[in-house]
């Protein structure tokens, strides 16, 4: 039998959070002692892609011989030395930009288009191929920059799919929150049904947002899904947020069944899935890539999610997704807070990336 949690409290259209008053007198002390100030997403972010800055730095220290620490190692010291365009420094810039997953082709394109600026605005100085880069990386990233518009239809299906780990059940979780702040319904289907844990993680997720998930203990994850789109017609619900089992793109018979569970999403309701977004850990570097094709060979990845690049050194593999085989970037996320997960936004990235 399917087993439909109950929706608990309405979250606060803050931040999805549990409602925390209790109705109880609020002690004096506690009431004047009010909390820290969180740092804003802009913040958070360039905190977040340290890991991949501080490879950057590395590559360039390597490169010019300079201690970690001293100006030669910092990714802006490549461009403040005082020094003249010439071609040790492309080579250099092009080292570092590897080392950050950048990607050959994605690399190649960047360091090809400051070549060409450098020609046509005559530049001379190391310093004007600074804001050079940051505009060409923005530019190559600019075109994944499409946020997910979920009014369109309703329901509005979206089916997440990825690899074990990736953090597909949390980052539903936050999309629920994300969805019910905007003052839309929404639903839960928990089709990874391989992984009583994973069933378990969106029941509680379901619970913090006030939100019904629809689940079975075992059997065929297509049949979950289907029973919860039935559902959320009859209910009237705006989006309903699929979950699928982890499954690595080597496993022919898992990819499979994936595919059979997008064809039965489609037999419940006519041009469902509306998105099908594929969920990326951002610390797989260039794997990431060939996740994204191998997925959208199987799905047709409408649009992804890349997460836990706050512990990476690899968030320059956006630019190697963009450059070989673009796919919107409908969000990113940098931690475990629920409003830790953001739409993708090229600037604000390029910009805690290099600065």
């Amino acid at each position: 039998m399917f087993g439909f949690l109950k929706p608990g409290k309405e979250a606060p259209a803050s931040n999805g959070e549990p409602p925390t008053d209790t109705g109880m007198p609020v002690p004096p002390a506690a009431a004047s002692a009010a909390p820290a100030a969180r740092p804003g997403w802009a913040e958070r972010l360039k905190a977040g892609l340290r890991a991949t800055r501080e490879q950057l730095n590395r590559s360039v220290g390597s490169a010019l011989g300079a201690p970690i620490g001293e100006v030669g190692g910092q990714i802006a010291g490549l461009f403040g030395l005082g020094r003249k365009i010439d071609e040790a420094l492309f080579e250099e810039l092009e080292t570092a930009l590897l080392a950050a997953d950048v990607g050959v082709g994605a690399t190649q394109a960047l360091i090809e288009d400051l070549r060409q600026r450098a020609r046509k605005d005559a530049l001379t100085d190391a310093a004007q191929l600074q804001s050079a880069l940051a505009d060409a990386m923005t530019g190559l990233l600019a075109p994944l920059a499409r946020p997910l518009d979920v009014g369109t239809h309703k329901p509005f299906v979206i089916m997440l799919a990825g690899v074990n780990g990736a953090g597909k059940t949390t980052t539903i979780g936050k999309l629920a929150a994300r969805y019910r702040a905007e003052g839309r319904s929404v639903l839960l289907a928990a089709g990874d049904t391989f992984r009583a844990a994973a069933r378990e993680q969106l029941e509680a997720w379901g619970e913090r947002n006030g939100v019904t998930v629809i689940s079975q203990q075992s059997g065929d994850p297509a049949a979950v899904i289907f029973d919860a789109i039935r559902a959320a017609q009859a209910r009237g619900i705006d989006v309903v947020l699929a979950d699928t089992a982890g499954r690595l793109t080597t496993q022919l018979h898992l990819m499979d069944e994936i595919r059979k569970v997008r064809r039965v999403i489609g037999k419940a309701l006519e041009g469902a899935p509306h998105e099908v977004l594929l969920v990326l850990d951002g610390n797989t570097g260039q794997n990431a890539l060939a996740q994204v094709k191998a997925f959208d060979a199987a799905l047709g990845v409408t649009g992804l999610v890349v997460t836990k690049l706050d512990g990476s050194a690899k968030g320059g593999v956006l630019a190697a997704i963009a450059r070989e085989h673009p796919v919107p970037i409908r969000y990113i996320g940098i931690g475990e807070a629920i409003d830790d997960l953001q739409p993708f936004e090229p600037r604000e990235f390029v910009s805690a990336l290099f600065d």
